[in-house]
């Protein structure tokens, strides 16, 4: 399924943006089942020469090496697997980590999916691709760019945690002195990344200064505070040049309607006239999209979740309610989402909230649910509090 809007004008700036992510969307959309397609192909090819190998060994194992690093490509763990079954890589987490860290052609979605599991070699191979990176004598920024362009951060809060503190106490060890202790680096390594979202994500209209940035950071070096010059280095860096994220899209099989979060059908409640219309809904990459018709190739309506919660209903005219409403705490916050009118033009919702019914219970709580999953918040916010409460925390 394509997601395709129709060309306007006279659009207004909220407009121009929306429109603007929805070509975003499609376009990494196409490019994705491309390069599916063409990685199906390859790896079907190569393994097929793979039955009849030729009498050049150096040749046969440079093929397998390829199928190797398209199977990691497509599903790491097996990837890794395979070039062990077939001798290519050590079982030695040492290896593995050049091999993640130095082989041309890895995808770098996948490469921080798998430096992100939890078993025990996946730990150990954690702690061997970042004892590959060099940061001594750099500021952390320097340093947080080019660990950052090594992989992609992974979506899950665990899996973020545990690479980022493997990079706190690898800067700590080559940076001796700079911080107290590396809950302080972890901390502010954080503050960095957000800084970097909120200055450059176009969706953030309060963009903060570089005294809130000051003030978000007191206490946080063991009790103390950080030299402000430091943090001045800092947001001026991040405002100047923001971080650049390698330019792949990985597994994101699973951020396409090929493969949503979840799908079917659900009542919609309209904004300004309070009709219930049934609409196919499709939960993916951070959204909810809706349909006429599941045959549709372009969605009536786009609902980012960034900023949103769902919540229980009673509704005296449908059964097993839910909606979609504003995070902040103001209540008159408009949720910024848009659809296509009768005409096909563009237009910004202002829906307060999104009013959904399910036709059961279950199929009510599995939206519920599915979407508490989804909703586009920083996913390391309740441990950062965390370790921000322990980095700030003065000894008696």
């Amino acid at each position: 399924m394509v997601v395709k809007m129709s060309t306007v004008v006279d659009l207004t700036p909220e407009e121009k943006e929306l429109l603007a992510d929805i070509q975003r969307r499609k376009k990494q959309l196409l490019q994705e089942i491309q390069r599916l397609k063409d990685e199906i192909a390859d790896v079907t090819a190569e393994m097929e020469q793979m039955d009849n190998p030729d009498d050049n060994s150096a040749d046969s194992k440079s093929k397998q090496m390829n199928i190797g690093r398209k199977k990691f490509n497509m599903d790491p763990k097996k990837g890794i697997q395979y070039l062990l079954e077939n001798g290519l890589l050590k079982d030695d987490p040492e290896d593995i980590a050049q091999f993640l860290h130095h082989w041309e052609g890895l995808n770098k979605t996948a490469i921080g999916e798998y430096l992100g599991e939890k078993n025990e070699l996946n730990l150990k191979v954690l702690q061997a691709f970042v004892g590959l990176q060099e940061f001594e004598g750099m500021i952390l920024v320097q340093a947080l760019r080019q660990f950052l362009w090594s992989f992609r951060l992974p979506g899950e809060a665990q899996k973020i945690d545990r690479m980022m503190e493997a990079f706190a106490q690898r800067y700590c060890q080559q940076n001796p002195g700079v911080f107290n202790t590396t809950d302080t680096c972890y901390v502010l390594s954080f503050a960095i990344i957000m800084l970097n979202t909120s200055l450059h994500n176009p969706s953030v209209k309060d963009k903060p200064s570089v005294e809130r940035f000051i003030a978000m950071n007191r206490g946080i070096n063991d009790g103390g505070d950080l030299p402000e010059q430091l943090l001045t280095d800092l947001y001026e860096s991040i405002k100047k040049m923001p971080f650049k994220i390698p330019d792949d899209d990985g597994n994101d099989l699973t951020h396409t309607f090929f493969n949503p979060d979840k799908e079917g059908w659900l009542l919609k409640q309209g904004g300004r006239h309070k009709t219930w219309k049934r609409r196919w809904f499709i939960l993916t990459d951070n959204c909810l999209y809706y349909f006429e018709y599941t045959t549709d190739k372009e969605p009536r309506g786009i609902i980012p979740l960034e900023n949103l919660q769902v919540r229980l209903v009673e509704d005296s005219k449908k059964p097993n309610c839910f909606e979609l409403y504003p995070s902040e705490a103001n209540s008159k916050a408009v949720i910024k989402a848009c659809k296509t009118d009768s005409e096909g033009k563009v237009v910004e919702g202002r829906h307060l909230t999104y009013r959904l019914s399910a036709a059961t219970q279950d199929e009510k709580q599995e939206w519920i649910e599915a979407i508490k999953r989804s909703i586009s918040k920083d996913p390391f916010y309740d441990m950062l509090a965390a370790r921000k409460k322990k980095a700030t925390h003065l000894q008696n």
